[in-house]
């Protein structure tokens, strides 16, 4: 289970980050903002995941995915496992992400002074809710013998990036701290009826930050039954300020595109596969390592702004990252 924790959060990365690349700089700022802050949590989830497993004496390993393809754990809202595409940023995006971020049973907050449609449906029971998923997890947990844990062992801590977010797992209370941040900043908690769509940092949580840009409303606390609603205010969402970037890139054919745009996409995919292998090193607890992904992150973004600016064959479109692993 907690191996395919890691490669939930970690399957997340790819479809956020090509959404987030494919707004080209100056567009939609607000909506870059709220992706690019769910994006770094997501690591945050990974590391904790793997500080757990890490401290049951087990090894995480990152196993890159392909696109389309399922994400693990059958994490899903509609009785269907999600099905994970790489989306540049437009509505598809935005609500892939909700459905896999969505809570158990989503509060229908009414949307002021917007006709839009309402929010996803709740999950059915053969498929499970992220949230759903770490509480299993975390009902495991506790049932291990204190000696079950070792204290110390390949922790990732790293005082330079995500201070004070990644810390270590040294016990059952440390796992549990754990597990109820990655599940309040997925999808907000609930004290008996009554829910909360912020975390425990009191920021909202990523369904709702996806929220926010599906009905480009901020989501605002009033008086409503619900405590909640979306708008009046704007975020300020244009869905045509976007790169004209096609779907999917690991499944086109490049061979009939220009030189350039054949490079581009190698410059990603070798910036992509050096990103995982810093970051599996850091799984594991290797001092500095941490660090060499997110800056290995930066490269990957560098190639993929440049990948969105190479025209395909067909005059109109360009592709992004792929994300696909190419070292052995």
């Amino acid at each position: 289970m907690l191996q395919t924790a890691i490669g939930v959060e970690f399957g997340t990365l790819p479809p956020y980050l090509y959404a987030l690349y494919s707004i080209p700089s100056g567009e939609n700022d607000k909506a870059r903002a709220l992706i690019k802050s769910v994006v770094l949590e997501e690591m945050i989830h990974m590391c904790l995941a793997s500080n757990i497993l890490n401290s049951l004496g087990g090894t995480p390993e990152l196993k890159p995915q392909k696109y389309p393809g399922p994400l693990p754990g059958d994490i899903g809202s509609d009785g269907t496992p999600v099905t994970l595409h790489l989306y540049p940023f437009s509505v598809e995006a935005v609500e892939q992400a909700m459905k896999v971020e969505q809570p158990e049973s989503p509060p229908d907050f009414p949307v002021s002074k917007l006709l839009a449609d309402a929010m996803i449906a709740g999950a059915a029971p053969k498929t499970v809710t992220i949230g759903q998923f770490y509480r299993s997890l975390d009902g495991f947990l506790q049932t291990l013998p204190a000696n079950a844990w070792h204290p110390g062992r390949n922790q990732v801590v790293d005082t330079q990036f995500f201070a004070g977010q990644i810390f270590a797992i040294n016990d059952y209370s440390d796992g549990h701290k754990a597990i109820q941040s990655i599940v309040s900043e997925g999808e907000g908690s609930r004290q008996g009826s009554v829910y909360e769509p912020l975390d425990f940092q009191d920021e909202l949580a990523h369904y709702f930050r996806f929220g926010e840009i599906f009905h480009d409303r901020v989501l605002t606390r009033d008086g409503s039954g619900q405590g909640y609603s979306w708008g009046p205010q704007k975020l300020g969402v244009n869905w045509k300020g976007v790169y004209q970037a096609i779907s999917d890139p690991g499944e086109h054919d490049f061979s009939k595109d220009s030189a350039e745009a054949q490079s581009s996409q190698k410059a990603c995919n070798d910036a992509y596969s050096s990103m995982v292998d810093a970051l599996q090193r850091a799984l594991i607890g290797q001092d500095g390592a941490l660090g060499e992904a997110v800056r290995a992150m930066f490269n990957l973004r560098a190639a993929s702004v440049h990948a969105f600016t190479e025209a395909l064959a067909d005059g109109s479109h360009v592709a992004g990252p792929a994300f696909i692993y190419s070292h052995n």
